[in-house]
């Protein structure tokens, strides 16, 4: 009786394979990722590089295979390269608000298409800024400081990483906002522009909350607010921009995590569970508030049309101030 049990047994399962085939087949998230993937981003020690490896890590333990980050040179050709990479769910980009949303308002060729190539699946971090400057300067809150800027007689200069940087664009941005007269001074990077604010040899600057916060709880700057809706872990006797008065000046640097297009929509969708179950982990929130920054977790669609509004918004700020690369 039993070898018959087993023989009845054997034989469902073998009318069963097609069906499980055909699912599989249907269905190309079921079993991945069943080999290594690579994730493409910026140079090393950059924002997106600084998001990209703790994800990465923790993707790898999830799945048991290795996930590589790989740098490339500048934020464009990581982009570039991951447009033109198979639609597989095993070459993924982490890229930043930069090269996703501000450089199509900056440059008229790109060697990629930030809506066309690309499948959006989830926001990984966001930081917002601190406008702070040199203690030279007599002005202990934004209107105080805008009052001052006004009161010169030659424009307020304020460091940048470079043009359409995270730093750059807030201070066109307040510009606009306030009819100050301030003019942007482009260094390679934003360590060279916090150096630079440090030494007095420009008076202010919007900073990253991780590059600025220890200088201003050393006394060598003074903050006015945060770029952000609401106040900061770690820098809670900072007020938001929305506290001051200027609601509009929000603004974050940001990073997530994009598939080539034509992804099929399956492994998007599991990415996406993925990544958010690591964000939304304790570990990967106080990974990221000790980065100065918090997690985003949210869906494909929300991703995709906060790059739409970040592009509009960005793109509104480059055209009035008349910013053209160099």
């Amino acid at each position: 009786m039993r070898i018959w049990k087993r023989l009845i047994l054997a034989i469902v399962a073998v009318g069963l394979l097609p069906s499980a085939l055909a699912s599989a087949l249907a269905d190309p998230a079921l079993g991945f990722p069943a080999k290594p993937v690579r994730i493409v981003t910026g140079p090393s020690g950059g924002g997106s590089d600084v998001f990209a490896r703790p994800i990465a890590q923790r993707m790898h333990e999830g799945w048991r295979q290795p996930v590589v980050v790989e740098n490339r040179s500048l934020g464009s050709i990581s982009a570039g390269v991951a447009a033109r990479s198979a639609p597989d769910g095993y070459t993924l980009l982490v890229g930043d608000r930069t090269w996703q949303a501000v450089a199509p308002s900056l440059y008229k060729e790109l060697p990629y298409d930030p809506v066309k190539d690309f499948a959006e699946i989830a926001l990984i971090a966001s930081t917002p800024m601190l406008l702070v400057a040199h203690p030279s300067v007599p002005a202990t809150s934004l209107g105080e400081f805008i009052a001052y800027a006004k009161r010169l007689p030659q424009p307020l200069g304020y460091a940048t990483a470079g043009i359409g940087t995270a730093n750059h664009l807030p201070g066109e941005q307040l510009k606009q906002l306030t009819g100050i007269d301030l003019t942007a001074v482009h260094y390679k990077g934003g360590g060279a522009a916090m150096v630079a604010l440090l030494s007095g040899e420009v008076k202010a600057g919007f900073n990253l909350v991780i590059q600025a916060l220890p200088h201003v709880k050393a006394g060598k700057v003074k903050a006015y607010v945060i770029t952000a809706k609401k106040r900061f872990p770690g820098a809670a006797d900072i007020p938001t921009v929305i506290e001051a008065g200027f609601p509009d000046l929000e603004a974050d640097y940001w990073v997530g995590l994009f598939a080539p297009a034509r992804t099929p929509p399956s492994i998007v969708a599991k990415i996406n569970r993925d990544v958010v179950a690591i964000l939304q982990s304790a570990a990967m929130r106080a990974s990221l508030l000790n980065q100065g920054a918090e997690p985003v977790p949210g869906t494909p669609q929300e991703f995709a049309a906060f790059i739409r509004s970040e592009t509009v918004k960005w793109g509104r700020v480059i055209k009035t101030a008349g910013i053209k690369p160099e």
